[in-house]
């Protein structure tokens, strides 16, 4: 159970437009790195899933993509890659007040 005094260090609120446009940015822009050994990645990346942080979702989603355009996804790397997708979508469609179709296509080109 969460008691209503817990809920402020809890549940955040969504991103507004301008935090919107900084994430696009942000997914446009990264040039990050990704982890060869598959264990120790799908430990980082469900922790980043789980932070609630959109830009740790812009980092496993757009590290993942650069690993399925080589080929060499495992099951757990899909499974990070379908969720980090799935909640940027419904982060910057809320905030951004476009469709969630637009959206994904959008961020995935």
């Amino acid at each position: 159970m969460l008691r209503e005094e817990d809920l402020d260090h809890t549940v955040r609120s969504p991103i507004n437009k301008t935090e919107a446009g900084k994430l696009l940015e942000h997914l446009d822009n990264w040039n990050g790195k990704v982890g060869s050994s598959w264990k120790i990645r799908a430990t980082a990346n469900q922790s980043v899933l789980e932070s609630g942080d959109p830009f740790g979702y812009v980092d496993v989603y757009k590290g993942l993509s650069k690993l399925e355009n080589e080929g060499t996804l495992r099951a757990s790397d899909r499974m990070h890659l379908n969720q980090s997708l799935e909640l940027l979508v419904e982060e910057l469609s809320y905030a951004t007040g476009k469709t969630p179709e637009k959206t994904r296509q959008q961020i995935t080109g």
